[in-house]
């Protein structure tokens, strides 16, 4: 026989009165923890919880119950009963921390499951020997995949789900009764009844056994102290003799199977509820948001996005249209699309292989095949050939391969200073790094870390893994003109990857691993006659194979090939072997070496 496991609901019946709780301990301790009974218990702090124009904030200070209190409480009640947790705020996590060894569970209502820094704080804590509810309530059944998706990854014990919403009381036709068969049929996790019906009517009796008949494995119910003053939750909540009953009818419930997944009750409690994102300190035009980073999350008075559209809207690669401040929500007139280029940057002063950038690799030039390749890449607003104002390098201009390709010439030694040229005249906010020696870039990893990047609300991504020659780098605008500001010369500035990878504390550096069909070790860069002659059998492939290349192709070609590459397998790259390069670089790109010489 099936067992129901019971957990009680003391939730905001106490009023903050911790005496009033260990009374109650008391006269239910016969429902003990051997014979499948557990005991909630919502530990918050009203300054965590919701802001101070939040209607509930004085009633929030009115129920908080001190740390010391809470152990206290815990130690009586854990003699019979499974100890649960409300997590609501970083005080409730904190009061978990304090005492892991009695708690048994945690329970997570619908309105804080977007709180990105309660999760992050329970990523902190060792909550692998408890279990955890998540409330689903409000949730459409894609956002349900997508929540269980997010808390399977923590370290639990178990998950449940449950139905049933927390507004007091809850009208009979809102109870959810019908969800529990979706999530029987469609999850492999125990779900969880919580009834928060009128404790006057016969239905709060009867309820929770349709629910458990239904298929709930475990019921939530609201109790209250037979004798003693009950300040809130009262009209939600049952007396110990009505909690023993659970009986009556079922044929009154059989109807609710019908009803509709969300209800407009649930919706409502759920905007009015839900713990929006308010920006935690001031972001500047044009920057990228990050739910991770940029925001807290409260119950407010304010209007603004939720997580979901700040998520859709950096999704679709939007940045910030105008400065936030600190303490302030976003709205979707806040965003705009991002102005994305590809810029890449080329010479013809190549000493090892001269002018190397005009040498052909079949049909067309090394530039103009790498060109070619980067107009393939998507969501971007142009691709610039970046080269310096050196009279040579105005050459490179019969190779812009398309019409559409800025040519822009710049600054000769600064790169930086190049960029930023280009990138002020034409407005940019994030730019692909690309260097000339790359006929073979490919879009498809382009593509790849230029969403992970705005998915990251990053200053700098690049791939972890990758054959030199076909991967970019992603940079913020924002970012680039941080390194302008420490370093002026930018005397290395050909080596700009340094000045943010060897500054981590100063950038959101974004480390993407790419899908392993993709990672490859060929040397796919131009700087030796081996190269010219592996690229050349490679054009000569993809024009006998009638071929468009991408990077599966490629290496399908080098993996079946592998004379070809070993043609130029011996040649190092220098800023990975020279010893006394990687030295200077680290120590004339660290910023706060450079800021203490100036």
């Amino acid at each position: 026989m099936r067992k129901i496991y019971n957990i009680l609901e003391v939730a905001n019946t106490h009023g903050g009165n911790v005496n009033y709780i260990l009374d109650l301990l008391d006269e239910f301790k016969e429902f003990n923890k051997k014979n499948g009974f557990g005991i909630k218990f919502q530990p918050f702090k009203y300054d965590q919880i919701a802001t101070e124009d939040f209607g509930w904030y004085k009633v929030y200070q009115e129920l908080y119950v001190n740390a010391s209190e809470w152990s206290k409480i815990f130690d009586k009640a854990y003699d019979t009963k499974d100890i649960w947790i409300d997590v609501f705020d970083l005080y409730g996590v904190s009061i978990i921390q304090k005492n892991l060894d009695n708690i048994y569970g945690l329970k997570l209502q619908t309105s804080i499951l977007d709180n990105q820094e309660v999760y992050q704080a329970l990523q902190g804590i060792d909550i692998s020997k408890l279990k955890l509810i998540i409330n689903i309530a409000g949730r459409s059944k894609t956002d349900i995949k997508d929540i269980v998706r997010k808390y399977e990854a923590l370290n639990i014990e178990e998950l449940l789900l449950e139905v049933g919403f927390q507004a007091y009381p809850t009208d009979l036709s809102d109870s959810g009764l019908s969800k529990i068969k979706y999530l029987k049929d469609n999850y492999k996790y125990r779900v969880v009844f919580a009834d928060h019906i009128d404790g006057k009517l016969q239905e709060a009796e009867t309820l929770p056994l349709i629910a458990s008949l239904l298929g709930a494995d475990c019921i939530e119910k609201h109790i209250m102290h037979s004798t003693l003053e009950t300040k809130y939750d009262d009209f939600s909540s049952v007396k110990c003799d009505t909690y023993k009953k659970i009986i009556e009818d079922q044929n009154n419930f059989l109807p609710l199977m019908d009803s509709v997944f969300i209800n407009d009750a649930e919706t409502k409690y759920l905007d009015d509820s839900y713990q929006i994102p308010i920006i935690k300190t001031q972001k500047e035009e044009s920057s990228i948001v990050n739910l991770d980073t940029d925001f807290i999350f409260r119950r407010s008075g304010l209007d603004g996005l939720n997580s979901k559209q700040i998520k859709d809207l950096t999704s679709s690669l939007c940045v910030l249209k105008t400065s936030i401040e600190a303490n302030k929500t976003v709205k979707k007139e806040d965003f705009r699309k991002a102005n994305i280029a590809a810029i890449i940057a080329c010479r013809l002063k190549s000493s090892r292989l001269p002018k190397k950038a005009i040498l052909k690799i079949g049909d067309i030039t090394s530039i103009e095949l790498c060109i070619k390749n980067t107009l393939k890449i998507d969501n971007i607003n142009r691709v610039i050939l970046a080269t310096s104002d050196n009279k040579q390098d105005s050459e490179l201009s019969k190779y812009t391969y398309d019409d559409s390709v800025v040519f822009h010439q710049g600054d000769a030694e600064d790169v930086i200073a190049r960029y930023l040229d280009i990138i002020n005249k034409l407005k940019i906010d994030v730019f692909i790094r690309i260097t000339g020696d790359m006929p073979y870039v490919s879009s498809d990893i382009a593509d790849y870390l230029l969403k992970k990047h705005f998915e990251a609300g990053a200053d700098y991504t690049v791939a972890t893994k990758f054959s030199v020659g076909t991967s970019v780098e992603i940079i913020s605008t924002s970012a680039l003109k941080k390194v302008k500001k420490y370093f002026p010369s930018a005397d290395y500035s050909e080596y700009m990857t340094w000045y943010f990878q060897n500054n981590p504390e100063y950038f959101n550096l974004n480390f993407v691993d790419l899908p392993q069909e993709w990672v490859r070790d060929y040397r796919l860069t131009l700087d030796y006659q081996e190269d010219l002659d592996v690229f050349n059998q490679i054009e000569e492939y993809f024009k006998v194979s009638n071929l468009d290349y991408s990077i599966m192709s490629l290496n399908k070609f080098l993996d079946e090939n592998p004379k070809v590459s070993e043609l130029n397998s011996h040649i190092s790259l220098v800023y990975k072997v020279d010893k006394n390069l990687i030295k200077l670089l680290n120590e004339k790109t660290k910023i706060y070496e450079s800021a203490n010489q100036s």
